[in-house]
Formats: C-alpha cells, sequence, structure tokens
C-alpha cells in the first residue's frame, strides 16, 4: 500500500474538470485507489465520490493506491496532481 498527501493549491479547488481527469487516470489500474478528505475515504474511480468530498482549495488529500500495480498508479496520479497545482 502507497499512501501520499497532496495540498490542493489551484484556485479552485478539486471541481468537476480536474475531478475527472483523476477518475480517467484511475480507472485502468486494476489497484484499488481510494481519496481521503476530512476523514471521508471514496473510491478513486468514482466520480460521483470524488465530487461529494468538496475539496476547496488549500485543502491536504491523501491518495492511497493499494494492488499490483499500486507504484505506476500512485506514479501517473501524482504527474496529474502535480500538474493541476498539488503539492506534496
Amino acid at each position: 500500500m502507497i499512501k501520499k498527501q497532496f495540498v490542493f493549491s489551484n484556485g479552485e479547488g478539486l471541481h468537476a474538470r480536474p475531478a475527472s481527469q483523476l477518475v480517467a487516470a484511475a480507472t485502468p489500474f486494476k489497484s484499488e485507489l481510494s481519496l481521503e478528505y476530512k476523514e471521508k475515504k471514496v473510491n478513486l474511480k468514482s466520480i460521483l465520490g470524488v465530487m461529494s468530498l468538496g475539496v476547496a482549495a488549500g485543502s491536504t488529500i491523501t491518495v492511497i493506491a493499494d494492488g499490483e500495480d499500486e507504484g505506476e498508479a500512485m506514479n501517473k496520479l501524482e504527474e496529474l496532481l502535480r500538474s493541476e497545482g498539488a503539492q506534496d
């Protein structure tokens, strides 16, 4: 299992476009991928789950990858989050 925290620093938070990009990036992987925010944990492959978190700008999120391709999945998600302005 790999866990990484990121500060979502873009000005609009985790709104529809970056949320859909995260879900699209997560979906091809076999590993279980989750997103935690304010003690809520959702499936990162579910757009409804990700959007339900309401992640605001400046918030800390935790990405969790667990499974056979967890390293590759985390690298892809980390790359995408950094391109959206998130920092670890």
